[in-house]
């Protein structure tokens, strides 16, 4: 399977921005920064704009849609991390005016995508407006080989699933 035919997160518009961003501070942001900084600013910022990507990835792959919500918030909380890291490097005048306007500019539309993303999982939740947002994604059934025997006297053994 070549890596187009795949349809993961790496298809989702607002983890391409997010992904980005990440090269823009690491290999744009990251060497004007001074040494000084290595554990502290760098470091900070580094790590918030790696999280965006993951935990959007990390949503991906979650069973219930509001789990999935609830990392995109977390990744929507990484990038203005990020973007706060991107105003205090320009403020110390680490970075020139133009590589914080890229930065921001690129921050900006991530944001304006993840919003969109979290608003269009929102919106396509299957099932309604259940109670404490325990909403089971619909998955199909699949037939699994070579299935153990089910115990019922065992809680943390589920039953089989079969095909209907």
């Amino acid at each position: 399977m070549g890596q187009g035919d795949y349809q993961g997160f790496e298809a989702l518009q607002a983890w391409q921005n997010a992904r980005e961003l990440m090269l823009l501070v690491h290999s744009e942001i990251a060497s004007k920064l001074p040494s000084y900084e290595k554990w502290d600013l760098l470091s900070q910022i580094r790590r918030s704009s790696k999280s965006v990507m993951a935990n959007i990835a990390e949503g991906c792959g979650r069973y219930y849609y509001q789990e999935g919500i609830r990392f995109c918030y977390l990744a929507r909380g990484s990038l203005a991390e990020t973007q706060n890291h991107l105003i205090t490097a320009h403020d110390l005048g680490y970075i020139s005016d133009a590589l914080f306007q890229s930065g921001i500019t690129v921050a900006q539309k991530t944001a304006r995508t993840l919003n969109g993303y979290i608003n269009w999982l929102k919106k396509n939740k299957r099932g309604g407006d259940l109670p404490e947002g325990r909403l089971r994604e619909i998955s199909p059934n699949y037939l699994i080989v070579n299935q153990p025997e089910f115990d019922e006297d065992d809680p943390d053994h589920q039953p089989p699933i079969t095909d209907h």
